[in-house]
């Protein structure tokens, strides 16, 4: 009997190849008629030399189609992410699906006392502790924004604080022109000035303003990104309803045309540049005034997205597997859960939102580890059902025959691992006699348990010692430029 193909990957598709259609041909529209608000004089120079029509007054842009069509053909299907340490690689493109916390929370959830407060660099650094310890997180974030640290060098001391406590990658982002350049520089010092381009350590976020907007910042980050080939995900944030039809294929089409202006932006910057096809829709919630990101519209939409950037060949993110609740309950699992599932259906290459709570503003350690288990769980689906010829277990099974048990056959001792799989003990998986015999605890004490134990047990690797004086100066450095003299945890 010929052996059988392996698993084949379970997926999602919420667009026929005719609606990607429909929707590529409407956006391509909305940027030759309607246009977009370009906020960048260099960016509105670049564009009118690549045959865009500006009118400077109103800093409104119209781009040919012409135009996006040769950016797209420019753009790389696959990026590569590398550890601080060069001995990982993470693919980001094709249906490969890579976790990581969502960034710039405003507050963060003491795991010691429940509260809701604004965050400082110390829960910065355990979050990263944290992450770096899980195995289904394979990306950090630069996930709060210390509410202690001056807001000039913000953006890059989040990144300083990474960089000494994982080696994993991270996904980041500037909050000035002027960050971007100086977070380059602290990348350089680790990775080495001469690697930053070869072997990437960074994802840097460039978000445009729904509706169709794009500003003198985000604008600037954007080409000086693809100037030092550095890895950038163009993230349109629409809110439906609000800054984008209330329609979900309104929205992807408004979605789509702000990506590929700032695709274009990047390409006519730099031709080829490495570009992720971000994104972060929200449900406007008209009863609430709120941004919901937990709603099954939202994860339609990101997912639909995702589809239509496997359509261009583009590597995608999303923002999901994050919960609109206040607190570790069922809505907050039944947010992160589908998210996290659908999103590793619809291959999305990124996925941001894991330990965030209260609309994508609350970063909580104890959610964190509860969704490592999730995504552990979403990329064993994905994995699907291998049917090959020794996974058929046909030996085996007639070896043990009716009434039999297979606890101490060889192929069960070598398919366990393969194919089941085991989670952290914050998933209780005890027998109810077991439960009886001691107090049970609820999830969120189990988590709480799991923070304490990686936080008390794990040590990151350190940066080599020179490596890590020559980080500390070139941060002092730039603070003093500002005339900063003190900054925690230094």
């Amino acid at each position: 009997m010929p052996d059988l193909p392996s698993a084949t990957r379970p997926t999602l598709r919420l667009l026929t190849a005719t609606d990607i259609e429909s929707i590529h041909n409407a956006s391509l529209r909305i940027l030759e008629k309607t246009g977009v608000v370009v906020k960048n004089a260099e960016a509105l120079n670049l564009l009118k030399k690549s045959g865009c029509e500006v009118e400077s007054q109103e800093k409104t842009v119209r781009i040919p189609k012409s135009l996006v069509k040769e950016c797209l053909r420019k753009t790389r299907p696959i990026i590569k992410l590398h550890s601080r340490d060069g001995k990982s690689e993470l693919e980001i493109g094709r249906n490969n699906t890579v976790f990581n916390p969502g960034s710039s929370a405003v507050y963060f959830s003491d795991h010691l006392t429940g509260e809701i407060r604004q965050p400082f660099s110390k829960d910065l650094v355990q979050l990263v502790r944290l992450v770096d310890a899980l195995k289904y997180i394979q990306a950090q974030s630069t996930a709060m924004v210390p509410s202690e640290v001056p807001e000039e060098i913000g953006d890059l001391y989040r990144l300083y604080l990474v960089l000494k406590n994982t080696t994993k990658p991270t996904i980041t982002g500037a909050f000035t022109k002027q960050g971007l350049i100086d977070m380059k520089r602290l990348l350089e010092v680790v990775v080495g000035k001469d690697k930053i381009a070869n072997k990437p350590l960074a994802i840097f976020d460039c978000c445009p303003s729904s509706p169709l907007m794009w500003s003198d910042t985000t604008c600037q980050n954007l080409i000086d990104c693809a100037r030092f080939n550095l890895q950038a995900e163009i993230i349109p944030a629409p809110q439906m309803g609000a800054t984008s039809p209330v329609t979900l294929a309104g929205t992807l089409v408004q979605f789509n045309a702000e990506f590929l202006s700032g695709l274009v932006i990047s390409q006519t910057a730099k031709p080829g540049a490495p570009v992720i096809y971000g994104g972060s829709p929200t449900t406007f919630d008209m009863k609430y005034l709120s941004s919901r990101l937990g709603s099954i519209e939202n994860i339609m939409t990101a997912c639909a997205a995702a589809q239509i950037a496997k359509h261009y060949e583009l590597p995608c993110h999303a923002y999901l597997g994050l919960s609109d609740s206040k607190m570790i309950d069922a809505q907050c699992g039944i947010e992160s859960g589908v998210g996290t599932t659908l999103a590793a259906l619809a291959g999305v290459n990124v996925v941001s939102g894991p330990g965030m709570l209260i609309f994508e503003n609350c970063q909580s350690l104890e959610k964190l580890v509860i969704d490592n288990d999730i995504c552990g769980m979403a990329l064993r689906f994905i994995e699907g059902i291998n049917t090959n010829l020794e996974a058929l277990a046909l030996n085996v099974i007639s070896k043990v025959g009716p009434g039999g048990h297979y606890l101490g056959e060889s192929h069960t001792l070598k398919w366990f691992d393969k194919e089941q799989l085991m989670p952290s003990d914050v998933i209780d998986r005890s027998t109810l006699e077991a439960t009886r015999k001691q107090k049970p605890k609820e999830l969120l004490a189990r988590a709480r348990e799991t923070v304490d134990k990686i936080l008390n047990e794990h040590v990151p690797e350190p940066l080599p010692v020179d490596t890590e004086d020559d980080l500390k100066e070139a941060l002092i450095e730039i603070a003093n430029r500002y005339k900063i003299k003190t900054l925690p945890i230094l």
